[in-house]
């Protein structure tokens, strides 16, 4: 299939095809249990604020009461940021109220849960296991998948018995731990086994001005050179690549340097979220996640330094452990790796990484801090290039679109190639194509080599990504 290459046409950024398999349910914001103030009824008033405010406030105090600080969270039903101090004398907790956070003193420090997840790491590094911190108990949350069984379930349990109940818990989730390759504004790149399926995931620029876009790690040690259609020519190429280790992130450049890549994401329907942030991750906060497999879902922070152990695809007794993820209940499924975390007042938050469970039963996804992607890298975000006026659409509400059933992240009959005002990496939307068609040629007949494994067949599994003969991994 030819590829037509159009320099400067605007980069569509990681926002998944909009057929998803059911409309996102929009979590409504439930106030935590009531926390006691440790300083009484003559401290100051807590601060309301959003989730943007309530994480740069978390990271102020991190870095001000130093070793008295052991996590905070932030309550979305009051909107509050709730903060634990360890042994804090009254200076250090009226400083956290000053600043306006609520206070809550507890018994495990921020060192204590470091040393647990080392012991955890030593003793019980086992494929289909992770583990993260949750403030809101004060416990390292250990969670084991349907794989963990036998000797290797022992061997988990007596290592959390072992860290003692006040420290640690340990529980089950079904499925399996797997990077969820695939999704978002595909990307695609062959491969000696076949093709390589990914998600683009923020548009960003690299350190030397070039035009860039922040993808899965997993993806850019799969494959070093991407197009924007399935078997078409390299429109960028990895110059990065973290996995597994310390992270899952990859930066890929743009091969044409005057590639107009906006800061957006698309939530379908001709709507957009103006990134204008990347911002850490805060426990409890809302976040929206956009795939190509599932559209537009939402959920909640969870845990944050989160360590994956997930079975090793080149090794059969391996294991790629992964360490410094955010843990969310968010749901994804293979097709939705690579694609963006946000908020919805416009914060880059992550990259989909893996998890288990699927978007029919729920389940748990961990994603790549965009943050410490940035900074590894020595990218920035924001437009590789100006975008053209009137390309994007006003700032949509994400929310709004992921409650909606009708709304167009649910809307099989959507354009997948219509993305951020109807441009393509590499060409114009064909807006009769649909949401499998990512090509934007409109070939829907399922036969073409531009269709995605019946994607556009909404009875199909989000797995299947073989086509015409040729070989898709699922990452």
């Amino acid at each position: 299939m030819s590829h037509k290459r159009i320099p400067k046409r605007k980069a569509a950024i990681a926002v998944g095809g909009v057929a998803a398999l059911g409309a996102a349910a929009f979590l409504i914001p439930m106030a935590n249990a009531s926390q006691d103030n440790a300083s009484g009824a003559t401290a100051a008033a807590p601060k309301t604020l959003k989730a943007t405010g309530a994480s740069d406030l978390a990271a102020q105090l991190q870095e001000q009461l130093g070793q008295a600080f052991a996590g905070s969270y932030y309550d979305s039903g009051k909107q509050q940021l709730v903060v634990n101090v360890v042994n804090g004398d009254n200076n250090v907790i009226v400083q956290a109220q000053k600043a306006g956070a609520v206070v809550r003193q507890v018994a495990n420090s921020s060192k204590a849960l470091e040393t647990a997840a080392q012991t955890l790491k030593t003793k019980a590094t086992i494929p289909g296991t992770a583990w993260a911190v949750d403030p809101k108990t004060n416990k390292v949350v250990v969670t084991a998948d349907s794989t963990v069984t036998g000797s290797k379930w022992d061997t988990l349990e007596s290592t959390v018995q072992g860290l003692g109940s006040d420290m640690a818990t340990l529980k089950k989730t079904s499925g399996s731990f797997k990077t969820f390759v695939s999704g978002g504004d595909a990307i695609f790149s062959q491969v000696q086994n076949g093709e390589v399926r990914c998600s683009l995931g923020f548009n960003v620029t690299a350190s030397d001005g070039s035009p860039a876009f922040l993808t899965a790690g997993h993806c850019g040690v799969a494959a070093k050179d991407w197009s924007d259609t399935e078997g078409g020519q390299p429109v960028a190429t990895v110059d990065q690549a973290q996995f597994p280790g310390n992270g899952d992130f990859s930066l890929v450049k743009y091969n044409d340097a005057t590639t107009q890549a906006p800061s957006e994401v698309n939530i379908g329907n001709g709507q957009t979220v103006a990134i204008n942030q990347a911002e850490d991750a805060t426990v409890g906060t809302t976040v929206f996640r956009m795939g190509s497999t599932t559209g537009l879902h939402d959920g909640q922070v969870t845990g944050l330094d989160a360590t994956v152990n997930f079975q090793s695809e080149t090794d059969p007794n391996g294991v790629d452990t992964v360490t410094g993820l955010i843990q969310t209940n968010v749901c994804a499924e293979a097709g939705d790796s690579g694609g963006s975390l946000f908020t919805q007042d416009g914060g880059a938050v992550g990259l989909t990484s893996g998890g288990s469970g699927d978007c029919t039963s729920g389940g748990e996804t961990f994603f790549q801090p965009v943050t410490t992607a940035l900074q590894a890298t020595g990218a920035t975000l924001g437009d590789g290039g100006a975008a053209g006026a009137g390309d994007a659409g006003a700032s949509a509400d994400p929310s709004a679109t992921a409650a909606d059933p009708s709304a167009s992240a649910a809307d099989p009959s959507a354009s997948a190639g219509d993305q951020a005002g109807g441009d393509q990496i590499g060409g114009a939307a064909d807006p009769s194509a649909t949401a499998g068609d990512q090509s934007g040629t409109g070939d829907v007949s399922g036969t073409g080599a531009n269709d995605q494994s019946g994607a556009n067949d909404q009875s199909g599994t989000a797995a299947d990504q073989s086509t015409s003969g040729k070989h898709h991994k699922n990452r």
